[in-house]
């Protein structure tokens, strides 16, 4: 046996198969991949995290900071207006919902273009117990929600240091 005839390159034969651009192995493990990942989240009826608008749903980008005094919450919420908004605070879970409506019209001599995009949002967070529920402060300027949560004044003085016993 040869060991030329072994090596697909100095084979003698000439393939009559045709190379087609998307026949390329990594292309088609990307598309696999691709499918594979989005058939998973409809399968649970979830959204996919890499997808902000996925199955019509808008998810804004959210971030709590806690201090000894208060929680701050920022959430983004570009071409929202405020009367599009909705926060509650229900059994200790603050709840941030509402839909975001965008239409944009063009007309001119000759064409006509309109584009709408809809999508609703809701985001929870569940607070600790010993927040003033009274004293919630929430604050909407250019796109960006701000909300102030005070901790009340037992909270941080209810810290207790336990002795140890040795016996």
């Amino acid at each position: 046996m040869n060991l030329r005839n072994l090596i697909p390159w100095n084979s003698k034969k000439k393939s009559t198969e045709v190379s087609h651009p998307y026949r390329d192995p990594f292309y088609e493990l990307h598309r696999d991949m691709n499918q594979l990942f989005q058939s998973f989240f409809q399968d649970w009826n979830i959204s996919d995290p890499y997808s902000e608008t996925s199955m019509g749903r808008f998810a804004p980008r959210i971030n709590v900071s806690e201090t000894d005094k208060e929680i701050r919450i920022e959430a983004e919420l570009p071409g929202i207006d405020e009367k599009e908004i909705d926060v509650q605070l229900k059994d200790d879970v603050l709840i941030i919902k509402g839909e975001k409506k965008s239409e944009q019209k063009e007309e001119r001599e000759n064409y006509y273009v309109m584009e709408s995009s809809y999508g609703s949002f809701y985001r929870s967070i569940q607070l600790p117990d010993e927040i003033d529920k009274n004293k919630i402060d929430a604050h909407f300027k250019n796109g960006i929600m701000k909300i102030t949560i005070p901790k009340l004044e037992t909270a941080s003085n209810s810290q207790k240091k336990i002795p140890i016993r040795t016996n």
